[in-house]
């Protein structure tokens, strides 16, 4: 009752107004507790956001960090963050190398003693990254050294960049195979420019001087470069990348900017205040000079854990009537291809990071390097006077593409490199969609003259991409290439592609994508999703047998009650005279394929459950060997995808061989007549998985460092790639029997030949890289 009174003491109803005028006055709900961000946590975050907003100013965000770090460097968690933080971001987020520079220089002109921690820091990395042969995570730490070139005593880091080039001498004249010193000199090329943004006229001379070094080396065409070219060019042609060799171009490139005196227009220089900053520009310029601590290069270097082979520059975007890319002429060119291809090569844990670096590609160059973000190709035309018509989207996309595109393989898995063009797409589509189309047909334009692996690798990209954008392409552009022969490859491709989105998806919807001339490519038999039982025809010769054998199998029937109906076969036979051990195999293979058609562990599961029926027909003859393929093939013909997932798992089991893939595939007449069986995308597909299990085998066994089994190893590889050079041969020289037979013939031979030189270009290349890893491995070891 008391409480009843005291709350209506006091003014009546009017309480209740004033209650809530006080509820508005003051904000009775729990308050959050303040928190204040460390400061080691605050640095580290704007480090690591250095440069990457358009709307921030570079010299504000690189005061406003060195200003802290000097004020508080006493702080032991903030200066070990500091000093770890920087090599970190160096090797990760390389193209914030000079922004990274322009902090510690402006530190420096705080408080000198910091950069003392930071070189040592730095060179001591580097050395331990020289010792083991990281060779990209040395030119990083170079980088950055370079943009400090001005605040280091003497001649800076020229001396070292001297005895690089004297140790890649040392190499070139051992071996002109060499790939160590070529990497060297591209080291060495890429460093200098970084140098002269610092202070041009000063280093010129020094400058001269080791390019008139480099010239020799970077001049002279490596012996490995032909085999690795991404174009094969048709004989009587050229290859459009002939001449495009990284170091070549370099050389050439810095040659012009010397004439230039160091224009250098496409790297920022953010250690360069505005004239409002005249205060801290007279600071800097001032600044304390350091002496660069010791780095010792090794007598001896070495290839490191990467395989190192000479670079060509490959762009997709070439030719144009526009450049929407700088011109190999333009040092711009390589220099921001290698700032973008350490990022995306480094971060290939974060393929969503990778993307947005790539997208953001015009925050770390210089004002005026690109166009707008998501500027129409069109609208190139309209651009005025010398500005820039470069696409920021356009050269990030030519550098994925030219790593999908690296021969002999990218240092990633391709899968990867997918993916990272799957994620720019969807974080800006208006802008990456229409380069990525651009690149497509040019790709697509000049399919008849890339390398095949190379086809291939594009036909795969080209497919998975579209699997995730709803397989929509604008199919009608192609749509007068669906007419040409079967073997012309275009038309290839087209074949290639649709079996692939097939694959990834089912026939049904994929003919729902495309345009009525594609809809005959479709064959009904694509759309069931279990082929038929050849054996439930009765006119089938040995039909009762296979009916019979699929049932025990059905049932898991033991072997005793499967071998009666075998002798069956084999009596019946050899009553027909006909191969009964071929037969029987056929029947039981087929068998096998359709007992197991529900899925793939079904089909594994039936398989070793009969795993050594199958084996001793294996090691019978080599009859049998090709039937249980063909037996494979032919029940999933129209699915050769699963068809060639069986065949990988018979290889697991050493049921079949892989010289059996082989001459089953290049041999006879079993994957295609007449050389058909050469353009079909599929047969490429097994014969190269086959031959990579076989390569990969082999550096497992060698790598492994035991002795026992090696040599067989070997041996065994060498005779694959000899069967396969004297099967490819005969086709590319035109001797094939097939080819030579005037009835088969149908005046296709120049195309068949073609296809011929192209397939054994492609598995000589492979023979050589595994004979020079043989090589390397022995003189190691």
């Amino acid at each position: 009752m008391a409480d009843h009174d005291r709350r209506q003491s006091g003014g009546g109803h009017n309480n209740r107004k004033r209650r809530y005028r006080d509820d508005d006055e003051y904000d009775r709900r729990p308050q959050r507790r303040r928190y204040d961000v460390p400061l080691p946590v605050r640095i580290r975050k704007q480090l690591l956001g250095l440069a990457e907003s358009p709307l921030r100013r570079w010299h504000e965000e690189v005061q406003s960090i060195a200003h802290v770090v000097a004020d508080n460097y006493e702080d032991q968690e903030l200066r070990t963050s500091f000093l770890e933080l920087i090599p970190q971001m160096l090797v990760e987020q390389p193209l914030k190398t000079p922004f990274v520079a322009a902090v510690v220089l402006v530190v420096n002109s705080l408080k000198p003693d910091i950069l003392d921690d930071l070189l040592a820091r730095v060179a001591n990395a580097t050395e331990e990254k020289v010792k083991v042969g990281e060779w990209r995570d040395v030119k990083l730490y170079l980088k950055f050294l370079a943009c400090l070139q001005s605040c280091l005593e003497g001649d800076g880091l020229f001396p070292l960049l001297e005895e690089l080039f004297s140790r890649a001498v040392d190499l070139q004249t051992a071996s002109s195979d060499d790939t160590i010193g070529t990497e060297l000199v591209k080291i060495i090329l890429l460093t200098i420019p970084y140098i002269m943004t610092t202070a041009p006229a000063q280093w010129q001379q020094k400058a001269a001087e080791l390019m008139d070094k480099t010239d020799v080396i970077a001049s002279e065409p490596h012996a490995l470069q032909v085999l690795i070219d991404p174009y094969h060019a048709e004989e009587g042609t050229e290859s459009p990348t002939a001449n495009m060799s990284l170091i070549g171009l370099l050389q050439k490139q810095l040659q012009t900017e010397a004439l230039n005196s160091w224009e250098l227009s496409c790297l920022p220089r953010p250690w360069q205040m505005p004239p409002e900053e005249i205060e801290q520009q007279d600071k800097l310029d001032n600044a304390q000079k350091h002496a660069l601590p010791s780095i010792s290069i090794p007598e001896k270097v070495i290839a490191g854990p990467r395989p190192l082979f000479p670079e060509i520059y490959f762009s997709v975007y070439v030719n144009q009537e526009i450049e929407s890319v700088p011109p190999v002429s333009s040092i711009a060119s390589s220099l921001i291809r290698d700032g973008l291809l350490d990022t995306i090569n480094t971060l290939d844990f974060n393929r969503g990071v990778t993307a947005r670096f790539l997208i953001d590609v015009d925050c770390y160059f210089a004002p005026g390097t690109f166009i707008k973000r998501a500027t129409p190709f069109d609208r190139l035309r309209d651009v005025e006077g010398d500005r820039s018509t470069w696409k920021p989207e356009d050269v990030a996309v030519d550098a994925v593409f030219s790593q999908i595109f690296a021969l002999p393989t990218p240092e990633h898995k391709l899968v990867y490199y997918h993916s990272v063009l799957t994620e720019a797409c969807k974080i800006a589509p208006a802008a990456v969609a229409p380069s990525l189309g651009r690149a497509i047909r040019y790709s697509y334009q000049n399919i008849h003259r890339l390398d095949l692996e190379l086809c291939y690798r594009f036909l795969d990209w080209f497919t998975h991409h579209l699997s995730n954008f709803g397989f929509m392409w604008k199919w009608t552009e192609w749509v007068d290439d669906v007419n040409l022969p079967d073997m012309d490859p275009r038309k290839a491709f087209i074949l290639g592609a649709l079996d692939k989105e097939i694959r990834l998806s089912f026939a049904q919807r994929i003919k729902g994508t495309l345009p009525e001339p594609y809809q005959a490519l479709i064959g009904s038999e694509k759309e069931q999703d279990t082929p038929e039982f050849k054996y439930n025809d009765d006119r089938t010769p040995f039909a009762v047998e296979g009916k019979e054998i699929a049932a025990l199998l059905k049932r898991k029937a033991p072997d005793e009650e499967i071998q009666p109906v075998i002798d069956r076969i084999h009596s019946a036979a050899l009553d027909q005279s006909i191969d009964p051990l071929v037969s029987s195999t056929d029947v039981f293979m087929t068998a096998v394929c359709w007992v197991g058609s529900k899925s793939l562990s079904h089909v594994l599961a039936c398989i070793e459950r009969t795993k050594d029926r199958l084996l001793d027909a294996g090691a019978a003859s080599e009859a049998a060997r090709a039937q249980i393929i063909t037996a494979v093939i032919a029940y999933w013909s129209a699915h050769p995808g699963i068809a060639i997932t069986i065949i990988e798992k018979l290889l697991n089991y050493s049921i079949i061989t892989p010289g059996a893939v082989i001459d089953w595939a290049l041999v006879g007449d079993r994957a295609g007549p007449y050389g058909q069986a050469l353009s079909k995308s599929w047969v490429f597909e097994l014969v190269f998985s086959t031959v990579v299990k076989v390569t990969s085998r082999l550096r497992q066994v060698v790598s492994g460092g035991a002795s026992d089994g090696t040599e067989e190893e070997v041996a065994g590889m060498r005779d694959l790639f000899k069967n396969m050079e004297d099967a490819l041969v005969s086709w590319a020289q035109g001797t094939k029997d097939q080819m030579m037979d005037p009835v088969v013939s149908d005046g296709g031979e120049d195309l068949i030949k073609r296809w011929g030189e192209r397939w054994l270009r492609v598995f000589k290349r492979r023979s050589a890289i595994e004979e020079a890893f043989l090589l390397e491995n022995r003189a190691t070891s």
